[in-house]
């Protein structure tokens, strides 16, 4: 960690992801006076030194370019507030902290940073999501001011919608303006590794997401403890009825032609075995269930503070770039016969500006946006549910089942292409799962 000058009392102190972090209390008054301070040493991203027995947080913000001082000298009083001088010469206020960890003031616009409070927080939907700490602490539901940097929003935007436009349409590009066939092992690797991306959104990421919103103490305790089961239920429920009935319209309309015992054909409105799935319905459901998921992503990534947002932007455009290559390549798969080019591209061309519309929402509510009103965590806490089930009925059944067990390449595939193919599967469940740490 390196340390640079920018004005008196201010020193900005990079992470490894490039952010710079603020701690989130202000002294407003002191409540010892003291000379010096020395033994300074961090608790994560935030600076206390020692006076004595007594700690005080040192009020610096953080770059990698130096190491902050090891004491601070000079330590004097304007109006009611402690400061004290760097070996740069520059003056920071401090705070004395009390014996349970916390500072003996702070800012009624900001949350308590993680050090001062022992609690570890993080974001999900604009929710500040905190654990540790102490349990009996009071939790507000008003909306906290926050530090938002626009232009950079602005420009991760295009970013965003770059990335997600590599990662869909590059399969649907490969397999229509090459000679690579759609049952190629490349693409039937990356498939699988959709496959598994897929089922890791659905559970580690979004049903997750779903329980930490009602889980909310500003949405108070819900009466029915199986809400957000349920929805996930009423998720996969729904994409099973537009399937079938998609299927038996589809088989209504085209007659099969099936031989008949005695060798002539006859025609039937409906096939005697279980018909294979449309795989353009099916693609229709995942792009249905992906794209409340990645609406929600959009607005998650905006609404974070600034302390937060260059990690989180970079998690999720890993995660939009993993999720598109999951789509295209099951979009990519369905014959041209059943889905020409360009409705190939129309679908993808949905889910590559899904993501950054829905960032410009949240760009446009940064003024207003509260994540912890009741309303707000239920609506995100449904979707989140509701996409969830969609995403696990589409990567269970339309992808795993099927490519695996029923009738697909992989059913009677040599044993090197079956050991490529977990591999590809069990990669996709385990980067996502990984990114579900801080997305």
């Amino acid at each position: 960690m390196l340390l640079r000058r920018r004005a008196p009392g201010l020193f900005l102190v990079s992470t490894a992801f490039g952010q710079t972090l603020t701690t989130a209390t202000k002294p407003t008054s002191s409540a010892q006076v003291v000379t010096a301070i020395s033994e300074c040493h961090m608790h994560d991203t935030t600076q206390f030194c020692m006076a004595g027995t007594t700690e005080f947080q040192v009020h610096v913000t953080a770059t990698g370019t130096s190491a902050l001082p090891a004491s601070y000298t000079g330590c004097h009083v304007h109006g009611t507030d402690n400061f004290c001088i760097s070996p740069f010469g520059d003056e920071v206020s401090i705070t004395q902290q009390r014996s349970d960890g916390d500072s003996t003031h702070g800012s009624s616009n900001s949350s308590p940073s993680a050090a001062t409070s022992g609690r570890n927080c993080h974001f999900h939907a604009g929710v500040e999501h905190c654990t540790g700490g102490n349990e009996n602490e009071e939790h507000s539901c008003e909306r906290i001011n926050r530090d938002y940097n626009i232009p950079l929003r602005i420009g991760f935007l295009f970013v965003m919608l770059v990335t997600s436009a590599f990662g869909v349409l590059g399969p649907i590009f490969l397999t229509s303006f090459t000679k690579v066939p759609t049952d190629h092992i490349a693409l039937v690797l990356l498939k699988q590794f959709g496959t598994g991306v897929l089922i890791s959104t659905a559970f580690v990421h979004l049903f997750t997401h779903a329980y930490l919103m009602f889980e909310n103490d500003c949405v108070g305790e819900m009466s029915y403890e199986a809400t957000v089961s349920a929805i996930f239920i009423a998720g996969a429920f729904l994409s099973f009825l537009v399937e079938y009935a998609g299927h038996r319209i589809t088989a209504i309309l085209k007659p099969t032609q099936v031989r008949a015992d005695d060798n002539e054909l006859e025609s039937h409105s409906q096939v005697h075995d279980h018909p294979v799935p449309s795989d353009a319905i099916s693609a229709a459901v995942l792009e249905a269930g992906i794209v409340f998921h990645s609406l929600l992503i959009g607005l998650t990534c905006v609404v974070a503070d600034d302390s937060f947002f260059r990690t989180l932007f970079a998690v999720i455009v890993f995660h939009q770039m993993f999720e598109g290559i999951a789509l295209g390549t099951v979009i990519s798969g369905i014959p041209n016969t059943k889905l020409s080019f360009t409705k190939k591209m129309i679908l993808g061309g949905i889910f590559t500006i899904i993501t950054p519309i829905g960032m410009g929402i949240g760009i446009g509510v940064l003024s207003r946006f509260n994540g912890n009103d009741r309303s707000t965590l239920i609506a995100i806490g449904t979707l989140d549910a509701l996409s969830a089930g969609i995403l696990a009925w589409v990567a269970f059944v339309e992808m795993w089942a099927r490519d695996w067990i029923h009738g697909g390449r992989l059913e009677r595939a040599s044993l090197a292409t079956i050991l490529a193919a977990l591999l590809a599967l069990a990669l996709g469940i385990g980067i996502m799962s990984l990114l579900g740490k801080w997305a």
